[in-house]
């Protein structure tokens, strides 16, 4: 058994929303995409690639060809191909859309997607939303960003946290949706094991709240709506310029 709760503010700055989001249980399926734009290019990008995941997932459930066009992984179980496919599919369609109209020219998003088949749990990745998990009293960030300053830190662990907060390519992706017919989509899987509490979210969050601040909210008391209002309420109280979305999903103990 789990619950999940998903919340979405448009932050501080900007009139609209071009973050958007899954949360559904019967689907066992959870996706946070944050979309970029002009011309609210950004909010077509991510509602594309957010409808595109969820209507692949929905059909290819009892559908034995889960992979077309993008063949199989075989170090991944059906549930994580499924995935990986549909997450492929939303780059292929944010894409197309793209070159089909003006106004969408250059618009991408990124997604950070997880499904769970059975005991399993996949997580995709594609750009800088971010995937986090509170395992008992560890929390650890899942996923890696698809960023310029990542790249160089995985190549330069002598770079200090000040390093970063300064570096003026600090926010240049590297890989989204949508900006190339094929994009790298990041693949994992892992046991599903009770009593964890994920968070996937935007960078509206992880970008002006500093992760021990995320962890002490994800550990303190009250249910998943107050923990998400918790962690929103950070990020606007830190300027929150940027749209902001949490989507929680707390495991239980007999999962």
């Amino acid at each position: 058994m789990l619950e999940a709760f998903a919340l979405s503010d448009p932050g501080l700055v900007r009139k609209g929303n071009e973050d958007g989001f899954i949360c559904s249980e019967p689907l066992q399926l959870f996706v946070v995409a944050d979309g970029m734009g002009g011309h609210s290019a950004g909010e077509v990008a991510s509602r594309l690639a957010v409808e595109t995941v969820d209507s692949f997932i929905r059909r290819s459930h009892d559908d034995a060809d889960f992979s077309w066009p993008y063949g199989i992984d075989p170090e991944l179980t059906v549930g994580g191909n499924r995935l990986r496919t549909a997450v492929h599919l939303a780059n292929r369609r944010v894409f197309r859309a793209a070159e089909s109209c003006d106004d969408y020219t250059g618009m991408g998003t990124t997604l950070t997607g997880l499904l769970i088949s059975g005991d399993r749990v996949g997580y995709g990745h594609v750009g800088d939303s971010r995937l986090y998990a509170l395992e008992g009293d560890q929390f650890r960030q899942i996923t890696h960003d698809d960023t310029w300053i990542a790249t160089i830190l995985a190549n330069d662990p002598s770079m200090t946290p000040a390093d970063v907060a300064r570096h003026p390519m600090r926010h240049v992706l590297t890989n989204v949706l949508g900006a190339r017919e094929e994009s790298t989509v990041h693949v994992t899987e892992h046991d599903l094991r009770g009593g964890d509490i994920v968070l996937l979210c935007s960078d509206g969050l992880h970008g002006p709240v500093p992760e021990d601040v995320i962890s002490a909210c994800l550990g303190a008391t009250g249910d998943l709506q107050q923990v998400a209002r918790r962690l929103v309420q950070a990020a606007l109280d830190r300027g929150g310029r940027d749209n902001v979305t949490v989507l929680l999903i707390a495991v239980g103990d007999n999962a």
